[in-house]
């Protein structure tokens, strides 16, 4: 039996407008394997929940398949109604049946004669058996969103979606939640897609991050290769947050707006334009003459992230807190020696 679960291949879908097809999925590719957990990651409208309802059956695409254990569920010819597709969703809004407490809103997909020990299995799994009688008025944010997840995995759904489940959960609640949902799925021998918009959460919860941007998939790997060798600088900007700086070639030197700097030896730096550079390999000095100008400092906790603009660039630098620069500063910038923070495309790493 293959490894693999579930199988997008070449998906388009479009929305009609005034103007013609506003195609807000392209060529997407995708394969989820049993047992993985796959965030779908990006910014508003990068296509991600379109994504989701397109594997739940709730959208048809234009062009392309969609395969669920090897077996083909959406094409431009053919749609199998989400019903059928033993799928399980997960929404941000919980979608709970006000008017059924939490054991019916748990057996709610199940037949009337199905055994109903796997619901009680997950109400204990998810810590809900003590409020297995109570209305979702009278349940929390994260007891709501534990209900919805059991809902979804009780008819022995093997494959769940779910979109931006956290969200709507205070700070302390959405860390525990998300610390906990591969394990449940795990418990479950089930797979998952998520959405979600937080590159922190996508990094530490999924085994695999697909990154999407304007209806495209621009990179799907594992947390550390992302982190390691973002794909594009889009991937580095979005996910990383690393700042994306022009360069141009001199000799033997790159040209930057922080200075120059010793270009790595490959047969392609010449054709490499831009360059990701960490946070915190930036060196900030006071100088009330500067290009630099300080817009504002965010406190982190063990540091401060100060947003500065260069010319047209705007740039996140990652500084300690005994730092003495505030808003309105004009500064002089350069590249940190001893940093090990300067990315190329291709995922050269140049040592300071």
């Amino acid at each position: 039996m293959t490894n693999l679960h579930l199988k997008i291949e070449d998906i388009w879908h479009h929305y009609q407008c005034s103007s013609g097809n506003d195609w807000a999925i392209k060529m997407i590719k995708l394969n989820l394997n049993h047992g993985e957990l796959v965030g779908l990651l990006g910014p508003s409208g990068s296509g991600k929940t379109t994504l989701l309802r397109l594997i739940a059956g709730f959208e048809r695409p234009a062009r392309g398949s969609i395969y669920i254990n090897g077996k083909e569920v959406s094409s431009s010819k053919i749609l199998v109604p989400p019903e059928h597709r033993h799928v399980g969703m997960v929404f941000q809004d919980y979608a709970l049946f006000p008017h059924l407490d939490a054991w019916q809103n748990t057996c709610f997909g199940l037949k009337r004669r199905e055994n109903k020990n796997r619901a009680a299995w997950l109400l204990d799994l998810l810590g809900l058996t003590p409020f297995r009688n109570r209305y979702p008025h009278e349940l929390s944010g994260g007891q709501k969103q534990r209900l919805a997840l059991a809902r979804a995995l009780a008819p022995g759904t093997s494959l769940v979606l779910l979109d931006e489940p956290f969200s709507s959960l205070d700070a302390e609640v959405r860390v525990r939640l998300r610390s906990e949902l591969s394990g449940v799925l795990k418990t479950c021998g089930a797979s998952g897609i998520m959405v979600t918009h937080d590159p922190q959460e996508a990094l530490a919860i999924c085994d695999r991050v697909a990154v999407l941007r304007d209806g495209t998939l621009d990179q799907c790997a594992t947390p550390r290769e992302i982190v390691n060798t973002p794909a594009t600088p889009f991937v580095g900007r979005f996910v990383l947050q690393r700042n994306i700086l022009p360069v141009s070639t001199n000799g033997g030197s790159w040209i930057t707006p922080l200075g120059p700097l010793s270009s790595p030896r490959t047969s392609d730096q010449e054709n490499f334009t831009e360059l990701m550079v960490d946070e915190q390999a930036i060196q900030i000095s006071s100088d009330p003459s500067g290009a630099a100008l300080i817009q504002s400092l965010e406190f982190l906790g063990n540091q401060w992230l100060l947003r500065i603009e260069l010319g047209n660039l705007l740039l996140h630098v990652r500084q300690p807190l005994d730092i003495s620069f505030k808003a309105g500063d004009r500064c002089y910038l350069n590249f940190m020696n001893g940093k090990n923070g300067i990315l190329f495309p291709g995922g050269i790493r140049c040592t300071l």
